[in-house]
């Protein structure tokens, strides 16, 4: 019998793990470092952060405080829309505010957080050199967290 495999971990363990294949996307911006107030970079850029936390804040009660204050603006996207629509929704977003954000820099770190996840682990992603723009305007290096699940 010749079969044939969708992923290493399927053809390494004689069977494809269960579940349709899925990627998931994301693109954000991320502001962080010690910021005296985080709902002045709400109102200089016109959004709401879709989360932020201050320095010493805690994700659970036994996980150790936060090293840094930060904000952070993701898009309302679905995640398996394509990883340039990500990043290209986010870059039309906050470019009209390009100007503050390199000032932000001077003091902050700026980056942009980009996620690709899925559970198929042979694939890649491709971003077309019309959106890596965000990248160069803000002078941030180009980064994809990758998780295999």
């Amino acid at each position: 019998m010749n079969e044939t495999f969708g992923t290493v971990r399927g053809f390494l363990a004689g069977r494809e793990p269960g579940g349709d294949i899925y990627f998931a996307y994301s693109a954000t911006l991320r502001i962080f470092g010690d910021i005296p107030d985080l709902t002045q970079i709400s109102s200089r850029l016109d959004l709401l952060p879709t989360t932020f936390h201050q320095k010493g804040d805690k994700r659970e009660p036994r996980t150790p405080g936060y090293q840094h204050d930060m904000w952070a603006y993701r898009p309302s996207l679905d995640k398996t829309r394509p990883l340039e629509e990500h990043i290209d929704t986010l870059w039309r977003k906050v470019k009209p505010n390009k100007w503050y954000l390199l000032e932000l820099k001077k003091t902050l770190t700026v980056d942009v957080f980009l996620g690709y996840q899925s559970n198929c682990d042979n694939a890649g992603i491709t971003v077309p050199h019309t959106s890596l723009e965000i990248f160069t305007e803000l002078e941030i290096p180009f980064g994809v967290s990758i998780i295999i699940t």
